[in-house]
């Protein structure tokens, strides 16, 4: 594809295609595939002038390179779009938007006075439709006031006031429908599935295949642990299914051959070969938007706060209008009484600020589920946290393999390696990455293999069990011995590196040892976060003693748990939230995922297990902690919009009413400021949260400007 470079900065340049004009499909494919590339950092694409601005990193000659190769058949084969285009449903609203005001400015200035009071006429027809309706269903609602508001307004011939009137709601139900669309499309692209390649069963094995490639009638191979990519029927094996961001079931469903499975739902146990009915993907799609848009349960106490507020204040409307009439014997002041209502403002602007703020936690790599949990997040005191690929990097390495029974460094590297491919966890990622630098294939290894969650993982080979995994799991589940006469060397094991044992027959056969380095920025964090009210922050690991003290001690934990199962890190959550604490709880591991249930927020890394993802309720990406001051940001400051909202809303309006009855405010005038009140509380709701300087003592405090906190 040719294109020519417009304007070119550091790391910033913008290009113009060569071609007459893009569609907006045209526009989305392109977007989706520059953001694939691994040197794109921001793309924009603006399809009415062909022009894209990119943010970049690495090789300048690269890029353009890539740019150069690219053509839009080969990335319809690589990249899959979403059924719902962003784009497209802003060109839709832009147009409305644009349409309705064109229409208003024109009927003003050129349509006779007899043509605008038809339009009026018209035009009120829908709005007195729903006034009748709640009054038929003896319900005092915004829609009825907005009818009586109207009808009299045309009743006293003020035309130019019910046309203003019905101009300014139908122009707030459209922005509210536009966001509420644009905020829901844009929290479910963020939870759209995201797999990249599957296990592909082939006549030849198992395959690892680009999932863009995989098509109906395919057989793919699911382990424990795994996320299902695609829908299919199982075709081989048994397992149990976590439906839960599906259905809403809490209990994993049986799957045995012939029964049906859906994208996004996670294997718990088991393995399975399934048949690939749909592999696009788009039904998982819908499926989120759908969870999204019907889901009460993932609305915030502030959000049914406000519809309720706003359901109970509208009576008062109509008593203030009917006392202002009473007193003053003047149907105008009681008709600008009836123009100002509190549950249009209160019911749209309560929910965009919780959306924006979940769109706005989007942009930060920062998926939420709901806009209850940025609540629980504000309100969070204590904070738990898992150690490997949480506290530490996701990307441990072998530092070194200690040898029992006289066995060989290679093999016991290539044994584990084998075992470990099909379970990815930060460590098992370690040994495989370790076996495949020294150039070890294990192929002829491959064996039936059974994850034990949270324990480790069992095979046999060579007609011997091996078995691989925590010390609790090789000695007191397993069994396993010690070789005799090397007791000692396993007393001097490194103490500064996690471990992982491997036994073969009942006897310790090698302990591998993991360089599991601190993240850079842990600490800081940490202190971060107890300026911003979190009072109190714990580590659960299932390492040893020894490694959990010496890792809280660098990172300035408050509390440690060592040695734990699953089981007692989600009893540990459970109990402090019997203590009243509201706690948030970051995980990535399979072995986390009872605690991240249990915890009144649970928070995943991205690149952490499929389950760990699907059962938080938050995940971040797995390139800072930072993320999480981001998140506690977004969310207090979420809290201080909604309260403004109230005050300034009950305020404001409550002013309008005091001066409508007074006589001090027309009824045009006072359905005028209501309205643009309601528009401009909206609007403010919809914008981004300010960003706050975080007042707090860092040893390196410019690392916090550098996250632009």
């Amino acid at each position: 594809m040719k294109a020519t470079i417009l304007h070119e900065s550091h790391e910033r340049i913008r290009l113009r295609f060569n071609q007459k004009r893009m569609t907006l499909s045209q526009a989305d494919l392109l977007e989706a595939w520059l953001q694939s590339r691994p040197w794109a950092k921001q793309v924009i694409v603006h399809e009415r002038t062909c022009c894209v601005i990119l943010y970049y990193k690495g090789s300048r000659e690269q890029m353009l390179a890539d740019i150069c190769r690219f053509s839009w058949d080969a990335a319809e084969e690589s990249v899959n779009l979403p059924m719902q285009s962003s784009r497209a449903l802003n060109r839709e609203f832009e147009e409305k938007l644009i349409g309705k005001v064109a229409v208003k400015v024109l009927s003003a200035l050129f349509l006779p006075m007899p043509l605008r009071i038809v339009r009026v006429l018209r035009h009120m027809i829908p709005f007195v439709r729903r006034g009748l309706g709640c009054l038929l269903r003896r319900e005092l609602k915004v829609e009825l006031l907005d009818a009586l508001s109207i009808s009299v307004s045309v009743c006293r011939r003020d035309f130019t006031t019910a046309g203003t009137v019905m101009f300014l709601l139908e122009l707030g139900e459209l922005l509210e429908e536009w966001t509420r669309k644009k905020s829901v499309e844009d929290l479910a692209r963020c939870m759209s599935l995201n797999v990249d390649r599957v296990w592909l069963k082939t006549a030849q094995g198992e395959v690892l295949t680009p999932i863009s490639q995989v098509r109906p009638g395919d057989a793919v191979v699911v382990r424990s642990g795994g996320v299902i990519p695609v829908d299919g029927v199982v075709l081989d094996g048994e397992v149990t299914v976590n439906q839960a961001s599906l259905t809403g079931e809490s209990v994993p469903v049986p799957k045995r051959i012939g029964g049906a499975v859906y994208a996004g739902t996670v294997v718990e146990e088991g393995e399975c070969v399934l048949e690939v009915r749909q592999a696009s993907g788009n039904s998982r799609y819908d499926q989120i938007v759908s969870m999204i848009e019907q889901s009460e349960q993932m609305k915030s106490v502030a959000e049914s706060k406000a519809a309720n507020l706003a359901d109970k204040l509208v009576p008062y409307t109509f008593l203030g209008s009917l006392l202002g009439f009473v007193f003053t014997r003047n149907a105008l002041r009681a008709l600008s009484v009836l123009m100002v209502d509190f549950s249009c403002a209160l019911k749209l602007a309560m929910p965009l600020a919780v959306l924006s703020a979940m769109r706005e936690a989007g942009k930060e790599h920062i998926t939420v589920k709901g806009g209850k949990f940025l609540e629980a997040v504000a309100q969070a005191d204590t904070i738990v946290f898992d150690k490997t690929g949480t506290l530490t990097y996701a990307s441990p390495q072998v530092a070194q393999i200690v040898l029992f029974g006289g066995n060989e460094e290679s093999e016991m590297l290539r044994l584990a390696a084998c075992l470990e491919e099909h379970f990815p966890h930060s460590m098992a990622n370690a040994v495989v990455d370790e076996a495949r630098q020294r150039g070890l294939t294990h192929e002829e290894f491959h064996s039936k293999v059974e994850y034990l969650v949270a324990h480790g993982i069992a095979s046999m080979v060579d007609h011997k069990r091996v078995v691989i995994g925590s010390a609790h799991f090789i000695f007191e589940d397993e069994g396993c011995t010690i070789p005799a006469g090397e007791e000692e060397r396993f007393e001097h094991l490194p103490l500064e590196y996690s471990h992982l044992y491997l036994a073969i027959a009942g006897q310790l056969a090698a302990v591998i040892c993991i360089s599991d380095p601190l993240r850079q920025e842990a600490r800081d964090v940490l202190t971060v976060l107890r300026s911003l009210g979190i009072k109190r922050t714990v580590m659960l690991t299932g390492d040893s003693y020894r490694t959990a003290e010496a890792i809280a001690a660098q990172v300035g934990i408050d509390d440690f748990r060592a040695e734990v199962l699953p089981a007692d890190k989600a009893q540990y959550v459970a109990d402090l939230r019997k203590e009243g604490h509201t706690v948030l709880m970051i995980g990535d591991g399979i072995n986390d995922s009872p605690a991240l249930s249990e915890a009144d927020v649970g928070i995943a890394i991205s690149d952490g297990a499929a389950i760990a993802r699907e059962i938080a309720d938050i995940t971040i990406s797995a390139e800072s902690l930072w993320e999480l001051v981001e998140l506690r940001r977004i969310a207090m400051g979420l809290m201080r919009r909604i309260h403004f909202n109230y005050r300034f809303v009950i305020g404001f309006n409550g002013s309008l009413i005091a001066l409508g009855v007074a006589g001090l405010l027309t009824p045009a005038a006072s359905a005028t400021l209501h309205n643009l009140s309601t528009l401009c509380v909206s609007l403010r709701s919809m914008s981004p949260l300010p960003k706050e300087k975080l007042l707090c003592c860092l040893d390196q405090p410019e690392k916090v400007e550098e996250q632009n906190l």
